[in-house]
C-alpha cells in the first residue's frame, strides 16, 4: 500500500506526539518528520520529502506560518500544507491560505477531520474546518472576504468602521436610519460579529477601510 507521507510542524509537543499517534494508527499514512518551527522544517524539507505537512498557525522563531507555506510551495511544489490551529485570527488564516495551504483544520475540531483533511490535501483537495468563520468559508469558495454582503451592505460596513452614527450613514447612502438599521443587522448576521467595535477591527483585518480613513 502507499503512504502519504506526512510531517507535523508545532512547538506544542504534546500536539505533536498526540498527532503522529492518531495518524499512524492509519497504514495509509507515515509520519516521516516531525518538527518545532518553519526554519527547522525547511532544512529538512528535502530529506523528509513530505506530501502534506500539517502546520501550527502560530509558531516561534523568526519565520511566520504565512512565510514558511510561501517557502514550502516554492521549494517543494508537490508538498502540500494543512494547518492545523486554535488561533481566531481569520486575517492571518486568509494569509497563509494565500500563501498557498490548502487546508485549515481547528484544535478542537473531531480527530477525524484531520484525517479527511490530510488525505484530501494528499490529493490535491482542499478541506476547509466546518467550524470556520463566514470569511474562511468566502475564501474557499473562491469568494473575498465580506463577499457574502451586498453591496449597500458593504458602503454600510465601510461607513460604520468609519465611526459614522446611523444619521450619517443614512444621509451619506441616501437611505432612512430604518434602512441603515436593517442593514447593520445583516452585517452582523452574516459576520458572526455582536457589536460596532468589532466591525471595525473586521474591517481593518480585511483591508475594507484603511488606518487613515478612521
Amino acid at each position: 500500500m502507499s503512504q502519504i507521507r506526512v510531517v507535523l510542524v508545532d512547538d506544542h509537543r504534546i500536539v505533536s506526539r498526540g498527532a503522529r499517534s492518531y495518524l499512524e494508527s492509519f497504514p495509509d499514512l507515515k509520519i516521516v518528520g516531525i518538527a518545532a518551527n518553519g526554519e527547522e522544517l525547511l532544512l529538512n524539507l528535502t530529506q523528509w520529502a513530505p506530501e502534506v505537512t500539517i502546520m501550527d498557525l502560530l509558531m516561534p522563531g523568526g519565520m511566520d506560518s504565512i512565510e514558511a507555506t510561501r517557502k514550502i510551495r516554492a521549494r517543494s511544489p508537490q508538498t502540500q500544507v494543512v494547518v492545523l490551529t486554535a488561533s481566531g485570527d481569520d486575517a492571518r488564516m486568509i494569509g497563509v491560505l494565500r500563501a498557498g495551504a490548502i487546508g485549515y483544520v481547528r484544535k478542537d475540531a473531531e480527530p477525524e477531520i484531520l484525517l479527511a483533511a490530510v488525505r484530501a490535501a494528499a490529493a490535491g483537495r482542499s478541506v476547509i474546518d466546518p467550524a470556520a468563520g463566514d470569511a474562511l468559508q468566502d475564501f474557499a469558495r473562491g469568494q473575498e472576504p465580506g463577499s457574502g454582503l451586498t453591496e449597500r451592505e458593504l458602503e454600510a460596513l465601510r461607513n460604520l468602521a468609519r465611526c459614522f452614527t446611523n444619521r450619517e450613514i443614512a444621509e451619506a447612502l441616501f437611505v432612512s436610519e430604518e434602512t441603515v438599521k436593517t442593514h447593520i443587522s445583516n452585517i452582523l448576521g452574516k459576520l458572526g460579529l455582536t457589536h460596532r467595535t468589532q466591525v471595525i477591527v473586521y474591517a481593518i483585518k480585511q483591508n475594507l477601510v484603511s488606518l487613515d480613513e478612521l
